[in-house]
């Protein structure tokens, strides 16, 4: 395990009475905790802000009824197909499916691949988690 550092902070007493509640809230079992979560979260921001080596997950809700919306999907990961790592297809009911799509790869064409699948009319949901490979954090 890395060498532990303590420093100290100061802040507003109502400040830290909110994150109190805050971290409370979010079950954490101490503030240490809670804030190296805050850090390492901005720092994977500014690895996707850097355009660096990323990972993550696209998901999308649809009706595969409309079969010209399920080939423009397909299309399309095909087309960026470099910084698709897996796909997994799950079927919700009868007319819905839900797709998880594993990326790896720059931030801007993993975002560009997000962009284009949640913009294809019929595409009812889509969501998109940003992750880092890790190599950066401690």
């Amino acid at each position: 395990m890395a060498k532990l550092v303590r420093f100290g902070m100061s802040l507003e007493e109502e400040l830290l009475a909110q994150f109190d509640r805050h971290i409370q809230k979010k079950k954490y079992t101490n503030r240490s905790e809670a804030i190296r979560d805050l850090i390492r979260d901005d720092l994977v921001k500014q690895e996707w802000r850097d355009n660096k080596e990323v990972t993550g997950a696209i998901t999308l809700v649809y009706d595969h009824h409309l079969r010209e919306l399920v080939n423009k999907i397909l299309d399309i990961q095909h087309d960026d197909h470099t910084c698709i790592v897996s796909t997994q297809h799950i079927h919700l009911d009868h007319h819905h499916c839900f797709e998880i799509i594993v990326t790896k790869g720059k931030s801007r064409n993993i975002e560009g691949l997000y962009q284009k699948l949640k913009s294809i009319k019929g595409v009812k949901h889509a969501g998109f988690t940003k992750a880092t490979l890790g190599n950066d954090l401690s």
